[in-house]
């Protein structure tokens, strides 16, 4: 006899949408944004109490940061897509089977990367654009990150485990109690006990290790609807290939995110120098804060996507879409109106020097100048993602950063110079907009040949 599914996750395929989606979306919200203030508190700490090329040293550490949240998110995002689906089958066991093996997996995965990137440390770091005059920061900060990477690939994996299987508000007090021990500990560490940019490094361990224990005591206790079985823990090559499979998404996109950081950082030393890096990392520090509102929201729209995907309730599923794409071009319109109009004052929460403030300035109007319609492009590829479209959603997810961004990286700055670096992103954001959409229209179409759908369910 199949186990039946307790009412935390039947709801997803019977409440209202649009009352759900906020639901699951806000404590996600709550969560990826305090989880985002692990970067950006340490930029700003770091910024105004180590200096400037502190900063632009912290910045070289962006791109190495994906490279390891990229292997996190090959098994998590996975494990938490197809965990959905199961649930929305309502079959349990098969879940459980799933959680195990991710548990196995991430451990795995964690050791290689880790020991690879603690050999060739040096090496990475002046691939990604450091100098002599900013190496010494990023490797003081990352020679104490990744050994503790293994402790954020637990934290962040299971918690998008726990929203995905019915436990949104819980995931969002791991992100609290993690995002306040590091907001707490960084200034203490840096100002206080005068440790610099390794105790911006050692707070956000100690908040990882907290995050990570709070978040598996969860799936070991048995009053958990789904937990972690030592059976369970042996891997299988087809759970192991399910997860991978879909994994390769968000996988592709934080690699990519990667290697694009390291061609921009390049290009940013050639016509800007070592502060047009930090310029960036002030950048993407305001960007990141509404960013992490639309990836909120689409960890939100995720379990409800894949159930009701499973449970082929498509008219729900579609109706999700909508309300997700409307929230997240709402977001990106206020990141938009900010950055126009306020974005001196928006740098200066980062650094006191002007060269530097007015470096970041000039990149955030830039760079954020279509915004607004990159709200709905994210929201458009995690759909494919959460309900197993996993070569869709990679493709979509590559076209910005391979596709569209590498070349404008390469054609704009010698045309442009420095302008021509920040150009570059809003140029590859309208293509990948396009793309898109597109997919999503001819995706549309021909779903609706086949499953009749009520698009104008809210």
């Amino acid at each position: 006899m199949i186990p039946k599914i307790n009412s935390a996750e039947s709801k997803l395929g019977t409440q209202k949408v649009s009352k759900l989606l906020w639901q699951y979306s806000i404590p996600a919200i709550v969560g990826t944004m305090l989880s985002s203030l692990y970067n950006i508190v340490d930029r700003m700490y770091i910024g105004l109490g180590v200096g400037p090329l502190a900063i632009s040293g912290l910045a070289l550490t962006f791109p190495f940061m994906n490279f390891l949240s990229a292997f996190g998110m090959l098994v998590g995002a996975g494990a938490s897509a197809r965990i959905s689906i199961r649930l929305g089958e309502n079959d349990i066991n098969r879940a459980e089977r799933v959680l195990g093996n991710t548990l196995t997996l991430t451990f795995l995965v964690s050791a290689i990367i880790i020991t690879f990137s603690m050999v060739f440390l040096d090496d990475i770091l002046r691939l990604f654009g450091g100098s002599e005059n900013t190496l010494i920061y990023a490797k003081e900060f990352m020679s104490i990150i990744i050994p503790g990477s293994i402790l954020s690939a637990l934290l962040f994996n299971f918690n998008s485990i726990m929203r995905a299987s019915g436990h949104p508000k819980k995931a969002m007090i791991t992100m609290i109690i993690s995002a306040i021990i590091n907001i707490s500990l960084a200034p203490i560490f840096i100002f206080v006990f005068k440790m610099g940019i390794a105790g911006a490094a050692h707070a956000t361990n100690i908040a990882f290790f907290v995050g990570m224990f709070w978040v598996m005591a969860h799936f070991f206790d048995k009053k958990t609807n789904i937990r972690i079985h030592r059976k369970n823990l042996k891997l299988d090559k087809q759970i192991v290939r399910s997860i991978l499979n879909i994994g390769m998404s968000p996988f592709s996109m934080m690699m990519a995110a990667s290697v694009t950081v390291m061609i921009t950082n390049k290009a940013l030393l050639t016509y800007g120098g070592d502060l047009a890096i930090g310029a960036l990392g002030i950048q993407n520090g305001i960007a990141t804060i509404f960013v992490m509102i639309i990836i909120g929201l689409n960890q939100g729209a995720q379990p409800i996507l894949g159930y009701n995907y499973g449970a082929k309730n498509y008219d729900r599923m579609f109706a999700t879409l909508k309300n997700a794409a409307i929230a997240a071009t709402v977001v990106a319109s206020v990141g938009f109106i900010l950055g126009m109009f306020f974005p001196y004052q928006l740098a200066g929460l980062f650094t006191k020097d002007e060269e530097l403030k007015n470096l970041a300035t000039r990149a955030i109007r830039i760079s954020l100048i279509i915004f607004p319609l990159v709200g709905s492009q994210i929201v458009f590829t995690n759909f494919f993602q959460a309900i197993g479209k996993a070569k869709i959603s990679m493709f979509l997810s590559l076209t910005r950063q391979v596709l569209f961004l590498i070349p404008c990286l390469y054609i704009l700055p010698p045309i442009f110079g420095l302008d021509g670096v920040w150009g570059a992103m809003p140029t590859s954001d309208m293509l990948s907009v396009l793309v898109t959409s597109s997919t999503l229209f001819f995706f549309i179409r021909r779903f609706k040949k086949n499953n009749p759908v009520d698009l104008a369910m809210n």
